[in-house]
């Protein structure tokens, strides 16, 4: 008689999978930290303005003659003060916004290719981009992200929905603020995993994950922004005249 085959195979196959698609992608993704400005509704009388350091993640999506370009969520970089970009090696630049898209949650931060270290440079790569449309549900896919604001992790599952619409409010305007057309996926997506990267088993960017739709509630219910539907989006702010940062001694004022 003929012996069945055993499953022990599949899934080693599966896990060299993964952690050969992390080789390739992780020189990709970066770690984003930055200093928001705030109101706080204090207990006696006005509100106050602070600041609160906040975390996200970022992929290298390009350069130009003078800039490395990182794509993120619009909601990490908006009223930041300060930011800073942290590589593979964890080497740690500052970035300055070049351009931001609030409506669909996307922005593109720059960074100085004159400010990143020569071994650093070594080390980083322009991600890989996929096709989302080509998604099918139960496709298996991989999230990196800063998650918590610790550092670099994964994260795996598959996708769940396509085309889902998601409503979220905005903390600092209290506004309702509609998503459509997201990946739905049960990889674990947390605080900080925001503007990282969804990506299919050839190690393809398919998604720009977006924690902002995720809630400690909710199990398993991970989104991303499709990359087919943000590709045109990250082109045009990618050739925006970047913000830079003036000195406040230096700054105009009325």
């Amino acid at each position: 008689g003929s012996s069945t085959p055993s499953g022990a195979p599949v899934t080693s196959a599966i896990q060299t999978d993964v952690s050969s698609i992390v080789e390739k992608a992780m020189p990709s993704v970066v770690a984003i930290n930055n200093t928001m400005v705030m109101q706080q509704q204090t207990w006696f009388g006005p509100s106050q303005t602070v600041e609160v350091p906040s975390s996200g993640s970022g992929i290298i999506v390009g350069q130009n003659d003078s800039e490395l370009l990182i794509v993120t969520n619009n909601h990490v970089v908006s009223g930041a003060t300060s930011l800073s970009v942290s590589f593979i090696d964890d080497e740690t630049v500052e970035g300055q916004i070049k351009g931001t898209d609030a409506d669909n949650d996307l922005a593109v931060v720059a960074v100085k290719l004159s400010d990143i270290k020569d071994e650093t440079k070594s080390q980083i790569k322009i991600a890989v981009m996929g096709n989302s449309d080509d998604l099918e549900v139960g496709d298996q896919v991989v999230a990196i992200g800063n998650a918590l604001g610790t550092g670099q992790s994964l994260t795996s599952g598959y996708i769940s929905a396509k085309d889902r619409t998601i409503s979220s409010q905005d903390e600092s305007t209290g506004e309702t603020i509609t998503s459509e057309g997201l990946i739905q996926t049960d990889a674990a997506i947390n605080p900080g995993n925001s503007g990282g990267a969804l990506l299919n088993m050839k190690g393809e960017v398919i998604g720009i994950n977006a924690a902002k739709y995720s809630s400690t509630e909710v199990e398993g219910m991970g989104y991303a922004i499709p990359i087919s539907q943000a590709q045109d989006i990250i082109n045009e702010l990618m050739n925006k005249k970047t913000r830079v940062a003036v000195d406040e001694a230096d700054q105009g004022y009325l």
